[in-house]
């Protein structure tokens, strides 16, 4: 006898939490080798609250896609977090391996909310905290 993998759907109410995390964003995982059959991929929801942000981290060897669904978002990179991209609804985002980032809300408002995909699985390494002072135009709530 095999064993035979079907489809399998994860409920907005029962979004997986056991998924690493960096700071104040919330990762939920709705496909993941933490609670489906996958094995080469981590698919979820992040959401940040009004004017909060991640602290530095990077995803290891994970390529990373988002798409966001409401809000502001900004991804801060490069020499010392100088970089930035925005992002707003309707926005996809490809973060590559290895690269250190810090991901904000720039509203101190409204929710950001946007769905992330990685591949193999939502790795996360964090990295020395910088200062809010050090983010070109960000602030808290």
């Amino acid at each position: 006898m095999t064993d035979t993998v079907v489809p399998v759907v994860t409920r907005s109410a029962e979004l997986g939490e056991n998924t690493l995390q960096s700071g104040e964003c919330v990762r939920k995982s709705g496909v993941s080798p933490q609670h489906t059959p996958a094995k080469k991929i981590w698919f979820g929801r992040v959401s940040n609250d009004p004017g909060h942000r991640s602290p530095p981290h990077h995803h290891e060897e994970c390529e990373t896609g988002g798409y966001v669904l409401k809000g502001h978002g900004r991804i801060y990179f490069g020499e010392d977090y100088r970089d930035f991209i925005d992002m707003y609804e309707g926005d996809f985002v490809f973060v590559p391996p290895y690269m250190p980032h810090v991901e904000v809300n720039m509203s101190t408002t409204e929710e950001l909310v946007w769905l992330t995909c990685r591949t193999p699985d939502n790795l996360v390494t964090n990295l020395p905290e910088i200062p809010d002072e050090a983010l070109e135009g960000y602030r808290r709530a």
